[in-house]
């Protein structure tokens, strides 16, 4: 399993935010050079982590993973604060405002129990967050949405 740093997780989100930004921009937007961008983004393919463009993560990221549902309550001005701070994070994939208990409902996907760990201590600690809920998916068992192999 291929370790993720923090640049890793930043470059990952830019990408699935547009795939098709030039190294040059990435480059500027990470602070680091354009030839450490190409750099880990040929590693992020070759390992796997990155299987094609649009950005999707390959099946090995997928299928390792720890998927979990987190129901974020926020205080309502700080809603787009909240919502922009949780498009930064790779393992954010799904973010949807519900009815009930809570406001926000979000799919965290990440390869470790530690990083999600880590992952739920930095959303809790979002300015605007009053309270979070998680349940981590013990086994799938109806999924309709998987692409064909």
């Amino acid at each position: 399993m291929t370790e993720l740093d923090q640049i890793d997780r930043h470059l990952l989100s830019l990408l699935q935010g547009n795939a098709r930004e030039s190294a040059a921009n990435l480059a500027r937007a990470l602070g680091i050079a354009r030839t450490t961008v190409v750099a880990r983004i040929a590693r992020l393919e070759k390992t796997g982590v990155v299987a094609g463009y649009g950005v999707r993560l390959g099946r090995q990221m997928e299928d390792s993973a720890i998927l979990a549902f987190c129901g974020l309550s926020v205080q309502p001005k700080a809603a787009p604060t909240v919502v922009r701070a949780l498009q930064r994070l790779p393992e954010v994939e799904e973010l949807n405002s519900v009815s009930g208990p809570v406001d926000y409902m979000a799919v965290i996907r990440c390869d470790t129990h530690a990083r999600l760990d880590k992952l739920l201590d930095e959303i809790g600690m979002l300015d605007g967050v009053n309270h979070t809920t998680t349940s981590i998916v013990l086994a799938r068992k109806i999924d309709r949405r998987r692409a064909a192999d």
